[in-house]
């Protein structure tokens, strides 16, 4: 089979497609035809530590969906055939996370991930996919739509009447918007393009600002929401947004912490936090039992995800440099 390894002494792509052997399950392992792969933010923090010399030889990427193509013994929850897509922590299945999960997380330094061709995993971290989703579709959803989920709704319980502010229209961005809307919450949508504000507006955006032509963003959210602030903050950007971030949460608000997409800086003055009762919640994806229960609304509420750009698997190195770009809108998939 076909696979692609993170390689440091490739070039500026850090990419190599590898023949490999196709694997096969053992005891209560499945082994998965990936149809699609999807990229993150993640992936290109880990595909500059392979430029760095770490990480080499590991399968980038920790989304992916496709066909259940043979069965190990002891493995009853699974048939031939069967659509399904992997958890982010293949061990957190259920229940609290724990730090011991941590070395699980695929397409890390420790756990290959879902650029390849077939893939084994146990019969455990596998979830069904909604039938109306295509595999392009499912492939977007372990990482960017289960953080969402978790943050948002299993953590933060968002629902009808809230207030969201979501950071842009990348992956995690538009799956807090479209939960929004079927949730019947109010979403404000910061960006620096009027085009993409104006396809948010298409998903459910109500409030919108361009962050560009309105730096002080968080002055004209607390004015269009009459001094009130968002009940819910997809906190994405890290130290260039955060601080205006806590200084447009609403009392009683939950500020749901997932992003460095700025970097790593400073750390922001909290102080805000205490005087108006509000709460932030770390979130690293979440858990299988995150995953299914995310798929049955998705299901119940005919979402379908939003895909910026399909790629074909030769391609994968220039579906990595279009996410460098940040120009997408939604996610960006490989086809296999």
């Amino acid at each position: 089979m076909k696979a692609y390894h993170l390689n440091g002494h490739a070039g500026a792509g850090g990419l190599v497609r590898a023949d490999v052997s196709k694997p096969a399950p053992a005891n209560g392992e499945v082994r998965v035809r990936v149809e699609a792969a999807s990229l993150n933010y993640r992936d290109l923090l880990i595909l500059d530590r392979a430029s760095q010399g770490g990480f080499n030889g590991r399968v980038p990427l920790c989304d992916g969906a496709g066909v259940v193509d043979a069965i190990g013994s002891d493995v009853v929850q699974w048939q031939l055939g069967d659509c399904v897509a992997a958890s982010f922590f293949r061990d957190w299945v259920s229940g609290p996370f724990k730090a011991s999960y941590v070395p699980s997380a695929l397409g890390s330094g420790t756990m290959d991930g879902m650029l390849a061709e077939y893939v084994v995993l146990p019969a455990t971290a596998l979830v069904s996919v909604p039938a109306h989703l295509s595999s392009v579709e499912a492939a977007t959803l372990p990482c960017a739509g289960v953080t969402a989920w978790h943050g948002l709704i299993a953590r933060g319980g968002m629902g009808k009447g809230d207030t969201l502010l979501v950071q842009g229209t990348g992956g995690v961005a538009l799956f807090g918007l479209q939960f929004a809307a079927a949730l019947g919450a109010r979403a404000i949508v910061i960006s620096s393009s009027d085009e993409k504000l104006a396809r948010a507006k298409a998903l459910g955006g109500s409030i919108l600002i361009n962050y560009r032509d309105t730096p002080d963003w968080d002055v004209a959210l607390m004015k269009a929401t009459d001094g009130e602030g968002a009940s819910h903050i997809l906190e994405l950007g890290g130290p260039g947004t955060y601080d205006r971030s806590l200084r447009s949460v609403a009392s009683g608000g939950k500020i749901v912490q997932i992003g460095v997409l700025t970097g790593f800086g400073p750390k922001p003055d909290l102080a805000r936090l205490q005087w108006e009762n509000a709460d932030i919640i770390g979130i690293t994806v979440g858990s299988g039992e995150h995953f299914a229960a995310m798929n049955r609304f998705l299901t119940d509420n005919a979402i379908h995800p939003i895909v910026d750009r399909v790629y074909g698997f030769d391609e994968a190195p220039e579906a990595f440099a279009h996410l460098r770009t940040g120009s997408h809108f939604g996610k960006i998939v490989v086809k296999l």
